[in-house]
C-alpha cells in the first residue's frame, strides 16, 4: 500500500485513499441505477443531481424513440449540459450462435445512434462459455467479434469497450484474460470496461490493473457488494459504495498508478434501490463515490 494511503480514517471501506482528491474526475450516472425511470428521468437525473456524463440504458432508447427523434435526444443532452458517456449494452456477443446478426444489428443501431448524439462509447459484454471450450478458442472468437464490432463502430465515429463478467457461466470473467484479447485486437476504437463488482466476483487481482494500458479503459463502473461467496453473487447484491467489502480506494489507487483519473460510472441493479425515489438515491450515490474515493469535488455542474 502506498504511503499516501496510510492513516487516513474512512468508513466501511477501511482507508479512504487520497488518489483521486482534487482530480478532475467525471462523475456518471448509469441508466441501469435508476430502471424504473425512462430516458427523460435520467437525464434529469443527471442534471439536476450534477452528474457531468450519463449511461444510456439501451432497453430505454426504444420507448423514447416512439415519441421522439434522435435529433430530439441529442438536443435534449445539449440542452442539459450532460454528456453521453455510452450505450450499455450490447449483450451475449460471443458465442451467439443464430443470434449474432441481431447482436450485430442491435450494434448498427447503437453505433448510428452514438455518432448523432455525441456519445464516444458502446458497451459490450461477452456470452456463456460453452462446454469443453479452451481459453484458445474463447480468446479467438472473442477477438473476431470484437474485430468485427470495431468496424462497425468506426464507421460511426463511435469505439467499443468490452466488459468482462465474472459470473461463472461466463466466457470471460478476468480482467487479464479481457486485456489479452483487447491487446490482441489492438484497435484504437476498441477497449476495456472495468467494473468493480465483477472485478471482485470473477477473481481479479489489484495487481492486474498495473498490466493494462490506460488509454484502454474507456469505462469504469463502480458499485459495492455484499459479504457473500463470489460463486453465489448476481447484480442484485451489488450495494451503494463504501457498504460493502470491496477494495474500491485499492482499485482507484492501482489506477492513478497506470494514469488512470478520468470518470466513475455508478452501475447499481439493486432491485431495493429501484424502488428508491431515484433523484434521491442518485444524490446518495453520488455523495457516497465522493467519499469513498476521496474526491473534493467533481467536475462539471455541482
Amino acid at each position: 500500500m502506498r504511503d499516501e494511503m496510510r492513516g487516513v480514517p474512512s468508513g466501511a471501506g477501511g482507508i479512504v485513499a487520497r488518489s483521486w482528491r482534487k482530480r478532475s474526475v467525471q462523475l456518471s450516472w448509469n441508466g441501469a441505477s435508476s430502471i424504473n425511470a425512462d430516458l427523460e428521468t435520467d437525464i434529469e437525473i443527471a442534471r439536476r443531481v450534477g452528474f457531468p456524463l450519463l449511461e444510456i440504458w439501451g432497453a430505454k432508447l426504444p420507448h423514447y424513440l416512439q415519441r421522439n427523434s434522435v435529433l430530439d435526444l441529442a438536443e435534449r443532452f445539449r440542452e442539459s449540459g450532460v454528456t453521453p458517456l455510452s450505450i450499455n449494452a450490447v449483450d451475449k456477443t460471443t458465442y451467439a450462435g443464430k443470434d449474432f446478426a441481431s447482436g450485430e444489428n442491435m450494434l448498427r443501431e447503437y453505433a448510428s445512434i452514438a455518432g448523432q448524439i455525441g456519445c464516444e462509447t458502446i458497451v459490450v459484454v461477452p456470452g456463456k462459455r460453452p462446454a469443453g471450450a479452451t481459453d484458445d478458442e474463447v480468446k479467438d472468437e472473442t477477438v473476431a467479434v470484437l474485430r468485427a464490432f470495431g468496424d462497425i463502430a468506426a464507421a460511426h465515429g463511435v469505439q467499443i469497450a468490452f466488459e468482462f463478467l465474472g459470473f461463472p457461466d461466463s466466457s470471460v470473467r478476468t480482467l487479464d484474460k479481457a486485456w489479452e484479447i483487447v491487446a490482441e485486437v489492438d484497435r484504437p476504437e476498441v477497449g476495456l470496461v472495468i467494473d468493480t463488482f465483477h472485478f471482485h466476483v470473477g477473481g481479479s487481482q489489484l495487481e492486474s490493473l498495473r498490466r493494462i494500458d490506460s488509454s484502454k479503459l474507456f469505462v469504469f463502473h463502480v458499485s459495492d457488494c455484499e459479504d457473500r461467496p463470489a460463486a453465489q453473487l448476481q447484480d442484485a447484491h451489488r450495494l451503494l459504495p463504501g457498504s460493502g467489502i470491496l477494495q474500491l480506494e485499492r482499485i482507484a489507487d492501482e489506477l492513478k498508478g497506470i494514469g488512470y483519473d478520468r470518470l466513475a460510472s455508478i452501475e447499481l441493479f439493486r432491485p431495493e434501490y429501484w424502488e428508491r425515489d431515484p433523484f434521491e438515491h442518485a444524490a446518495a450515490a453520488k455523495t457516497a463515490t465522493q467519499r469513498v474515493f476521496g474526491i473534493s469535488q467533481f467536475s462539471g455542474q455541482a
